[in-house]
């Protein structure tokens, strides 16, 4: 498993990283079997997100750090470095370039693009 995770450098610009997710086989629920899984994370919210079809938006750095998972649709995302990523169902995007520069994003589905979205800050 992976997700991908934009962020910002020193200088204010943003830029794409693919990070592979740890998972390890311990018990989560007992008594049910062992499952493979990975580390907790402490989140604050969790909120539905839609954006309908044509939505097109400005370039801005996120609000908090915060993770996307694409339910359905798609979008395409360009960092201020002009590296984009197209994110679609079953993608994990996690945003840090929360200063700087930020990023653009414009659906690219002809259906709206529905998420959900956990925030950490």
């Amino acid at each position: 498993m992976k997700f991908l995770k934009l962020y910002s450098d020193a200088s204010g610009e943003s830029h794409w990283e693919d990070i592979k997710v740890s998972v390890e086989e311990r018990t989560f629920a007992p008594p049910a079997q062992a499952i493979e899984i990975s580390e907790p994370e402490t989140v604050k919210h969790m909120m539905f997100l839609r954006l309908r079809a044509g939505w097109n938006e400005p370039t801005h750095p996120t609000p908090v750090r915060q993770k996307l998972i694409c339910l359905a649709g798609s979008v395409r995302v360009t960092a201020s470095d002009g590296e984009y990523r197209d994110i679609g169902r079953g993608d994990v995007w996690h945003m840090e370039d929360n200063i700087g520069k930020g990023h653009h994003t414009v659906v690219t589905s002809k259906e709206d693009f529905e998420s959900v979205i956990v925030q950490y800050e």
